[in-house]
């Protein structure tokens, strides 16, 4: 009888454990910051076609010099352009010959970063008639990425331990420790339009409508109508986040 009383009073001295004690809640929180674009990330093309090599090699050398002098005159400096892609192929007439090439194809691309967004269009424009025949890729950045991404991350977790008092708040309880968190960041570009070689050395429409729509260039931008605009970009932010309940 002794051994049995002891036994149910150690029982009743030992603390009894909360509701909650392994629970948590998880919720999520997103946040979005808007920013204007300061530079700009341009991708054009040189194609070359002739019967002789040589010819195709030194037609597409002129074409990328005037570009690049294009660039320099207009303020471009030296180290936000860099050659992307080099290309030099066999072109086969498959109807006639498929291991005699009837030309070759010699293909070059410059990538461009335009820190002075106000020149943009002027500078797209006049390389389209200084030796461009092909637009790639256009994409607006901001250089304070870090910035507007560190500004969407304190947003979006803010929005998510309001999300979770307001949870546990209508379950009676409260949110105690962060027992786990992960981050998802988004943004920081749009792409006006993009592609590749592949896709774009198809078709020479980008090229044939930007100069279809500009006037004589020789050399310098003609900056006296505004018919461009760079708007917004989006950097975003998504955290999941679990509390411990308490």
């Amino acid at each position: 009888m002794k051994t049995r009383l002891i036994l149910a009073m150690a029982l009743t001295a030992l603390p009894l454990a909360p509701a909650f004690a392994d629970a948590q809640i998880n919720v999520s929180g997103s946040a979005e910051v808007k920013a204007a674009p300061d530079e700009i990330h341009l991708s054009v093309g040189v194609e070359t076609r002739d019967e002789s090599l040589d010819t195709a090699r030194q037609q597409s050398d002129e074409r990328i010099s005037s570009a690049l002098a294009f660039l320099r005159h207009n303020g471009v400096r030296d180290q936000d352009v860099q050659t992307d892609f080099i290309s030099v192929e066999p072109d086969y007439n498959f109807n006639s010959s498929r291991t005699r090439p009837v030309g070759y194809v010699v293909r070059k691309s410059i990538e461009i970063r335009v820190t002075a967004v106000t020149n943009f269009e002027g500078i797209l424009t006049g390389l389209l008639t200084n030796g461009v025949n092909y637009v790639q890729g256009i994409d607006f950045r901001t250089s304070k990425l870090r910035q507007y991404r560190d500004q969407a991350r304190a947003l979006a977790i803010k929005a998510a331990r309001e999300k979770a008092d307001a949870m546990a708040s209508a379950l009676g309880v409260k949110c105690g420790k962060v027992s786990n968190i992960n981050v998802n960041d988004g943004g920081g570009g749009w792409g006006g339009y993009g592609g590749n070689w592949g896709g774009r050395w198809g078709s020479n429409y980008l090229a044939q409508n930007g100069v279809q729509n500009i006037a004589s260039n020789d050399g310098a931008m003609d900056n006296s109508g505004e018919t461009f605009s760079v708007g917004q970009i989006s950097v975003s932010a998504t955290v999941n986040v679990s509390f411990a309940l308490e």
